[in-house]
């Protein structure tokens, strides 16, 4: 049965950069997605929050995704975020996507101001014209648009959309999203309540610490896609100490961080991203040594 792209563990890739410029290390970053393919994911997602894409040029934006296409076996899902502004530059991301090969696009509302429920449609509803299927982003805490349930029903109902990472917190919606949307696929979007929105029916999960663990992320997907409650939350109450960083501003860093101690290509982040603090550090650090002293991978 052919894979539906959007479904299974994809993750929201970070970006390495080389020193002392910070300069995408295009090579380490193709490296890494072949990695995640090796490690039991099933797609990348390039040019989200965690890939740092408003502080990337756009020749930089572009050439991440041809490359990460480039990377990515056959089969490999490359979805990548392609949110904007406004409605015309995100259309412009999503017909550059399509040329370079993605099987589908990623889209928060758009971001320069909190818009209506109008608004929302019409960002939507040009993206889609490129021809590519939509996943929408819900992460109101960031843009200040709620995708609600039933703001979502009508996105899906006019063909807007097939899927949505929902990075609200509020795990309750996944049961509306089934009432009121059954057709539209729900993904985890925060890894801190990831197994909560399996259960309550994901089909797939956008996460992020994956680029750190990724094997320990399939099994736990696999366990709860499983029905297998007692697996899946053993390795969840394991990996959670980390997971929770996924949903904190500095998210960035931390996953960056827990990769480096990993082995991956973290690094730095670019401005206005700062370094963590001493003791945050410590404390990312000595959890991800620990996780991986345990044989998390």
């Amino acid at each position: 049965m052919e894979q539906i792209p959007w479904r299974g563990v994809l993750v929201a890739t970070a970006l390495p950069f080389r020193l002392p410029d910070l300069d995408v290390d295009h090579e380490a970053y193709a490296t890494h997605v072949r990695w995640l393919a090796e490690n039991g994911c099933q797609g990348v997602v390039p040019n989200g929050s965690l890939g740092e894409y408003q502080a990337l040029t756009a020749a930089e934006r572009a050439e991440v995704v041809r490359t990460a296409v480039a990377a990515a076996p056959s089969g490999f899902s490359v979805i990548p975020g392609v949110s904007a502004y406004g409605a015309d530059e995100a259309r412009r991301w999503a017909d550059q996507a399509a040329e370079a090969g993605c099987q589908a696009v990623m889209l928060l509302p758009p971001t320069a101001y909190r818009a209506d429920d109008a608004a929302v449609v019409a960002h939507y509803r040009e993206v889609a014209k490129a021809g590519l299927p939509v996943v929408a982003y819900n992460n109101p805490l960031d843009t200040r648009v709620d995708l609600t349930p039933a703001l979502l029903r009508r996105l899906h109902d006019e063909g807007l959309i097939v899927a949505v990472k929902e990075f609200s917190g509020d795990v309750r919606r996944a049961y509306e999203l089934a009432e009121l949307a059954p057709g539209l696929d729900l993904l985890a979007g925060a890894d801190d309540v990831s197994l909560e929105l399996l259960l309550g029916g994901a089909v797939g999960w956008i996460g992020g610490y994956q680029n750190a663990v990724p094997a320990s992320c399939v099994r736990l997907y696999q366990a709860a896609n499983a029905g297998d409650l007692a697996t899946a939350l053993q390795l969840y109450r394991a990996l959670h100490p980390l997971l929770r960083w996924d949903s904190r501003p500095d998210f960035v860093q931390a996953i960056k961080l827990s990769m480096d101690v990993a082995g991956r290509p973290g690094g730095s982040t670019r401005q206005p991203r700062q370094p963590l603090p001493p003791a945050v550090a410590t404390a990312i650090r000595e959890t991800t040594e620990r996780l991986l002293a345990a044989g998390h991978r």
